[in-house]
């Protein structure tokens, strides 16, 4: 492989960091994957594997924060702030509120879908490609709803996305249930984001390893970041507790690590954690055939491998290990209010996957060079969308490194909008 245009070395392996190395590593570029820990636990394994195209509006969008105060009072509800005197947190959310504008929605949304968009072409691609089959469905994604008021938000979201140009139904509840033969679904309607897709994650992220492996690229585990050597407005070298990293250029991923990332680089790049939760179930009995997300309850349901996924929750706080079983019995006890005839125990602690996703505050990722080190291109706090823009982002980080026009456009995106 012609790796004459250099080395470039990409911090964090998880979606972003991979699908970053899969094209550079097409472009000819020699690349090397650093990641903290041993590649299982990154939170691009136990997500809901939604491409979502239909995600055009940012989470610091109006209402959410009104939302957010009434949640924070339920255990069992699907978004939390935990109330901390953190300094980072009261920053975060004082940006979140600056954000949560009817304007930051609608000037977001444009770029949001054609970064979505480019990201689901990228995937029918890569799908077709030798090693690669990772449970591709094209099935769209239903917003089942069962109360008038959510119907009547969800219904005016898919009006704007039609304005948008994306695929939708309005569907009534006996349209829903003719999609869902073998499942009762105890609902008014539904908004089918015919736009979107799903796959299955847990066989995306090995085949993506396997690819970087066979084709000359590296990857270190347990190499945590610990500095730069920073000279000239460059780095220089990548350190890290396994050794010095020298590159042309740099990829900053991280994920919810972005923050102390940035930081050892002179950067400000606010991030926190926004903790999900899942689980597995059979998908036998009653099987479910579209992936749908429960809008009253927030909760994703993803058919994927012959079982189903259920995720959900946003609980934002510092990265923590403890489970909190509150917040899974929220995901357990929401089911059968939609789908009538599944009868789901809740998991024992060692079944239920938690990740975190790294938030922004206004919503949108980070994409594009630093202005401060012209050798940086920083991609992460992606929150809840990871997946679904994985191979936008390294399609995008690939044409960064080459000094290309980009295949959308990113000026929203700034990964220094906050210094």
């Amino acid at each position: 492989m012609d790796t004459k245009k250099g080395k470039v070395v990409i911090i964090g392996g998880g979606i972003m960091g991979l699908a970053s190395a899969y094209y550079l590593l097409k472009s000819g570029w020699k690349v090397t994957v650093l990641d903290k820990g041993d590649l299982t636990n990154n939170c691009s394994f136990g997500n809901a594997g939604m491409i979502v195209p239909s995600h055009f509006i940012p989470l610091a969008a109006p209402g959410m924060i009104s939302k957010g105060i009434k949640w924070m009072f339920d255990s069992h509800s699907p978004f939390y702030v935990k109330p901390s005197l953190d300094f980072s947190l009261i920053s975060w959310g004082l940006k979140f509120m600056k954000s949560a504008t009817a304007s930051h929605v609608e000037n977001s949304a444009p770029f949001l879908r054609d970064y979505h968009l480019l990201s689901r072409q990228l995937y029918r691609d890569l799908a077709k490609e030798p090693g690669f089959d990772f449970g591709l469905e094209t099935k769209g994604i239903l917003m089942l709803y069962k109360t008038e008021k959510a119907g009547e938000e969800e219904i005016h979201v898919g009006r704007d996305a039609q304005k948008l140009g994306l695929n939708v139904d309005i569907l009534s509840r006996e349209q829903v249930q003719v999609l869902e033969p073998n499942a009762h679904l105890d609902v008014i309607g539904a908004v089918h984001y015919r736009c979107d897709a799903h796959l299955y994650p847990n066989a995306l992220i090995p085949q993506l390893i396997e690819y970087i492996k066979k084709n000359g690229g590296e990857i270190k585990l347990n190499s945590e970041v610990t500095g730069f050597d920073i000279r000239g407005g460059e780095i220089k070298s990548v350190q890290t507790r396994s050794g010095n990293f020298e590159g042309d250029l740099v990829v900053m991923t991280g994920g919810t690590w972005l923050p102390q990332l940035s930081k050892l680089a002179g950067l400000t790049i606010p991030v926190m954690p926004g903790k999900g939760y899942s689980f597995m179930e059979s998908n036998s009995e009653h099987e479910i055939i579209h992936p749908s997300l429960l809008i009253e309850a927030r909760v994703a349901v993803t058919p994927m491998n012959g079982k189903v996924r259920f995720g959900g929750t946003m609980e934002i706080a510092p990265v923590n290990d403890k489970v909190n079983m509150n917040r899974v019995e929220g995901i357990v006890n929401s089911i059968p209010n939609y789908y009538s005839d599944l009868k789901t125990e809740l998991p024992e602690v060692k079944d239920i996957w938690y990740g975190f996703r790294p938030c922004s505050p206004d919503g949108l990722p980070y994409l594009g060079y630093s202005k401060k080190l012209k050798n940086l291109i920083v991609a992460g706090g992606h929150g809840m969308m990871g997946i679904s823009l994985g191979p936008a982002t390294g399609k995008v980080v690939a044409e960064l490194a080459d000094r290309k026009p980009t295949s959308i456009k990113i000026s929203v995106y700034d990964p220094q909008r906050y210094n």
